[in-house]
């Protein structure tokens, strides 16, 4: 009787496995316990993935013997990439270390180097003692010949290592679904860069249009044409998807307005990077370290007023200025620098969570201006503002280079506040031509405009590179001078792809993921408490349970 009853349990065990792996077998789910569904794939992930038919390869350079902060990353990266794989087999992945002796280290790391994944440096602090270890925190998503960097390590310059990796987890479903959409969608969008405004030569903004290359049509697109036919470039200029003026040193006529009125009114996106004031550093570089500021027009203030942003013709000067080095004197033959504040310079921290700008690094501004933010029916969202220990300059004034780096504010004496910078503007325009004679007749004329949107930017430089020796353009946002990086391309990057997002991918960028870090200064602290409690105490309590089993043991057996 119990023989039978055994194997009617064993059968029916047996037919409860049958039936679940019949119905796993059509039924897919994983469950995500975190506490932030870290592993839970967003609707715009699993429209991308959805879209995948063909095999994508990633290759992960994170592979090695890294120190613990470093192996966090590694396994939240292989930890998303395995939900990727479960989602849709066609996304396969492989770590690869770049500088194992069998991958010819010194080969590939040059390769990824040449190819502009760069390595970084980590710091490693175990009970005191500083190493550092350098790592090539990238990956590359490959579909045929269409090839799309990751970058899975943000290196963002205040934070420690710890913030590194927790900026970098919350960033890694973006980064990994952008590269995969990347590879695996034809290039559409089409950007046009105004030209015949006095904009700078191309080679101080060649490392902004490389990035943007990869993911977008861009041409450039002259306004002189308005002169003889007008119709013709607004037509022209309909055919883009968004329209990039940087940095214009000359005027607009009427004409060249109403087209770029009228290609916003027709929904057309827009990037506006304006100087209202004439300034720049070369000027300052002379006998006297003084230079004149004066105020600058280009004949756009109007339509931006009825926008509803005003760029000011003033300088922000700003206490959390960017660092600069000067040169202070000789010693030998060598010249001595030094780095100071300068307060024209503002670093700027994003304390929006808005998606362009939510969790990127530090961007650098120069001699940027007020914007104001005017009443209307237009949704306003200011990106980037100066700190709160900022100040108005007015304008014409004389800029002295010694005298800014020397002197102290005493905010008691002094109103401070914050400045907006960047604002991003959202809604149905309404057109500056509206009960006005405009410049020019043209088919499909409109004074209320479809839903748009565009971003007003009160520094034309900050889409500016520097020049290496052999006058080659630098990675947007790094500083030769002062060897820093600046977060000025991710910031304009993320602004392109907010305007021409169609799926809601930059979305992902706000997802939140927190991961649970040591408390290293506890640690420290009670480091030979915590060795007691990892490695004594579980030995006791064995040591106890094995006495009190054996005790019982023989309590039983010797009766």
């Amino acid at each position: 009787m119990k023989k039978q009853k055994s194997i009617q349990s064993f059968l029916g065990i047996a037919a409860v496995l049958i039936v679940l792996n019949i119905v796993g077998s059509y039924v897919f789910h994983r469950f995500d316990l975190t506490s932030d569904k870290r592993y839970t794939l967003s609707e715009a992930t699993k429209n991308v993935l959805g879209n995948v038919t063909e095999p994508i390869f990633i290759d992960v350079y994170l592979e090695g013997n890294f120190p613990a902060e470093l192996r966090k990353l590694q396994t939240e990266s292989k930890q998303l990439l395995e939900e990727f794989n479960a989602y849709n087999s066609n996304v396969n992945f492989l770590f690869i270390d770049p500088l194992s002796a069998e991958n010819e280290a010194a080969k590939m790391a040059e390769n990824l180097f040449v190819n502009g994944m760069k390595p970084i440096n980590i710091s490693v602090n175990d009970k005191g003692k500083q190493s550092q270890e350098m790592v090539f925190p990238w990956a590359v998503a490959i579909k045929g010949e269409n090839r799309a960097k990751i970058q899975l390590l943000k290196n963002a310059m205040t934070a420690t290592t710890e913030d590194k990796i927790a900026s970098s987890v919350q960033h890694l479903e973006y980064a990994i679904t952008e590269a995969i959409h990347k590879v695996n969608t034809e290039k559409s969008k089409k950007i046009a860069i105004i030209k015949g405004i006095g904009e700078p030569n191309d080679v101080y903004i060649a490392d902004f249009l490389r990035t943007l290359k990869d993911s977008y049509f861009i041409a450039p697109f002259t306004l002189d044409s308005v002169a003889t036919n007008p119709q013709k470039t607004l037509k022209d200029l309909q055919a883009y998807d968004l329209a990039i003026i940087a940095k214009p040193t000359k005027e607009f006529n009427e004409n060249q307005i109403q087209v770029l009125d009228q290609f916003v009114m027709n929904g057309g996106k827009s990037i506006w990077m304006l100087d209202q004031v004439q300034a720049d550093m070369d000027s300052l570089y002379n006998s006297t370290s003084e230079m004149l500021a004066y105020p600058k027009d280009q004949s756009l203030g109007e339509m931006l007023f009825k926008y509803g942003v005003r760029v000011n013709p003033d300088l922000v000067k700003d206490e959390m200025g960017s660092p600069i080095k000067l040169a202070v004197g000789q010693q030998g033959s060598e010249t001595v620098y030094e780095t100071f504040n300068w307060k024209f310079a503002p670093y700027v921290v994003s304390g929006s969570t808005h998606p362009i700008v939510n969790n990127i690094d530090v961007v650098k501004f120069d001699f940027a201006n007020s914007i104001d933010t005017l009443k209307n029916n237009i949704k306003k969202t200011v990106l980037l503002s100066s700190s709160p220990y900022s100040v108005k300059v007015g304008t014409p004034s004389i800029v002295s280079l010694s005298k800014t780096i020397q002197e102290k504010i005493d905010p008691k004496t002094v109103k401070m506040q914050s400045f907006p910078l960047a604002v991003l503007l959202e809604g149905n325009f309404t057109s500056v031509f509206k009960n006005r004679i405009v410049p020019f007749k043209t088919d499909n004329y409109l004074t209320e405009g479809k839903p748009t949107k565009m971003i007003v930017i009160s520094d034309g430089d900050i889409v500016r590179n520097q020049l290496d020796q052999g006058f080659q353009p630098m990675e947007l946002g790094y500083d030769k001078w002062t060897n820093t990086l600046y977060g000025n391309k991710e910031f304009l990057v993320n602004a392109v792809n907010y305007l021409l997002d169609d799926n809601g991918l930059i979305n992902l960028r706000t997802k939140e993921v927190k991961l649970a870090l040591l408390d290293k200064e506890k640690v420290y602290t009670d480091y030979n408490y915590i060795q007691i409690i990892i490695v004594v105490l579980p030995l006791a309590v064995l040591a106890v349970f094995g006495f009190v089993f054996t005790f019982l043991r023989k309590k039983k057996y010797t009766k």
